[in-house]
């Protein structure tokens, strides 16, 4: 969303309307994009946002969200997830007279992981409907997701496909050694990277270090599964071939990705599954599931193995397969370098950019609705 919002901030003017906590400042900018975040209640962690710090937000993005429409005429709002953030951009559409474009991310629909997804519970379950239906324009980044709409919440309507985008890494400017992961040279190389949560199930990941020798774990990220990560790793007696990155920076991260030899997900879905495009940037061959958004653009043997559901057994022979062949990864690499091209955050803001101006030209034509020049 950010990189979207500073890509779209160079030909337009956008504001961003978020949450707040952790010491963030109220009013900030990203490049050319101004980022106004609401104070919410009861979140204590960045990673992870609970039940009540949600519906804290809705009041208070309401709140903001119309004093910015008094300060100034919006031609658009555009609302990222269902819940929490749907119900804001409906009453802002509503209050404001301006067209609302929702873009429904995965998560905010169908989570198998939580308890407390949408799907399994009627009040959630109807609120999620009532938004989807109000909404002028409803935005899906992958097939999974745009289907759950209907499968779901059994709202029948047309659903633009967006995919998401990705910056483009940048040049390499110095040489990465192993040595900064304290990693040995005749490893072979795992990668993954995002929030440790029980929908990455990423204790399969241990298992597959114990089933697979002469494997190296590169974990980016941190949550709430990663004390659980670590004590599977000593139960396996694979704790020294396992490096916990925690959060680091973008630097950090693409500097993991060009140490490593393959990227590896055992996340249980995926609304979309951005870490898998920048594994692609990298020319990473990828092993992971097969129920997500990723099985748009993820292929099995092209850009490396999408194995059924928690079939560990397959997922680990998918490595060691890759471990043992350095040509088939040679020819990997050179088709998600290829495909990875119409995945970078400047087509993702070009489909936006249609979606918006359509919308638009149709709110005016249908009403009083005045579009700023």
């Amino acid at each position: 969303m950010a990189a979207l919002a500073r890509t779209l901030a160079r030909r337009h003017e956008v504001t961003v309307l978020t949450s707040r906590m952790a010491g963030l400042p109220a009013v900030s900018s990203d490049e050319s994009a101004a980022v106004v975040r609401v104070p919410v209640l009861f979140r204590r962690r960045l990673a992870v946002a609970n039940l009540p710090s949600m519906l804290a937000y809705v009041p208070s993005g309401i709140w903001r969200g119309l004093q910015l429409g008094r300060e100034r005429r919006f031609d658009v709002i555009n609302t990222h997830f269902a819940l929490p953030s749907g119900p804001v951009g409906n009453w802002l559409s509503n209050r404001l007279d301006v067209p609302n474009v929702l873009s429904v991310h995965g998560g905010d629909l169908f989570d198998p992981s939580k308890k407390m997804s949408p799907h399994r519970h009627a009040v959630l379950r109807a609120a999620v409907a009532h938004v989807l239906r109000r909404a002028d324009v409803v935005v899906a980044q992958s097939q999974d997701t745009a289907s759950n709409v209907a499968r779901l919440y059994g709202v029948e309507r047309a659903v633009e496909l967006i995919p998401l985008g990705i910056d483009r890494p940048p040049a390499v400017e110095t040489p990465v050694q192993r040595s900064e992961f304290d990693i040995p040279e005749n490893a072979f190389v795992l990668v993954t990277a995002g929030r440790i949560v029980a929908r990455k199930a990423c204790t399969q990941l241990i298992d597959t270090l114990g089933a697979v020798s002469g494997t190296v774990l590169l974990l980016v990220g941190d949550g709430p599964e990663a004390a659980a990560v670590m004590r599977r790793a000593a139960e396996c007696n694979v704790a020294d071939r396992v490096r916990m990155l925690g959060y680091v920076s973008e630097a950090v991260k693409h500097r993991a990705y060009r140490v490593a030899d393959a990227f590896v997900s055992t996340s249980q879905h995926e609304g979309f599954g951005l870490v898998f495009l920048e594994a692609m940037a990298f020319g990473l061959p990828i092993v992971c599931y097969d129920r997500g958004g990723q099985t748009d653009f993820l292929t099995t043997p092209a850009t490396g193995d999408v194995v059924p559901l928690n079939d560990i057994r397959a997922f680990n022979e998918a490595v060691r397969n890759l471990r043992d062949s350095a040509e088939r990864r040679a020819a990997i690499r050179r088709t998600n370098l290829a495909r990875v091209e119409d995945y970078f955050i400047s087509r993702c803001a070009e489909r936006y950019e249609r979606v918006f101006e359509r919308t638009v030209l149709a709110k005016r034509a249908a009403g009083s609705y005045q579009a700023r020049a």
